[in-house]
């Protein structure tokens, strides 16, 4: 599967990190690192909020989650990048997945786990 934007992406952030000498800091482990700080940064902006509230933020809230989300999206990148990994492909596989273990007849208004359906026929 390919997903241009995503590769256009990925070869902006490795030339941006290599332009700054900075993929010395970008090993997995500290990608990872950065992508849960900045994840926890996005939940600071939902964490005391109302299910209403937080479907109905104000434009600056709406920004500030705008960019978490893209820092989120530029360290998931570059992590998949330094590994080697398709996020395309995984994100198609994933799906794949997530459809035979849930299957629309068997879940259909429910959000339990899929273990918790019993073995499938």
């Amino acid at each position: 599967m390919e997903w241009p934007e995503l590769d256009a992406l990925k070869t902006r952030m490795r030339d941006f990190a290599r332009r700054r000498d900075w993929e010395q800091f970008h090993a997995p482990k500290n990608l990872v690192m950065a992508l849960a700080g900045e994840t926890g940064e996005l939940i600071e902006h939902f964490q005391w909020l109302s299910e209403r509230q937080s479907e109905a933020l104000d434009a600056r809230t709406l920004e500030q989650v705008a960019s978490e989300i893209a820092d989120i999206q530029i360290y998931l990148v570059r992590l998949a990048d330094r590994l080697g990994v398709s996020i395309a492909d995984a994100v198609e596989t994933k799906i794949l997945e997530n459809e035979r273990k849930y299957p629309v007849e068997r879940v259909y208004g429910s959000s339990r786990k899929y273990t918790e359906y019993g073995p499938q026929e």
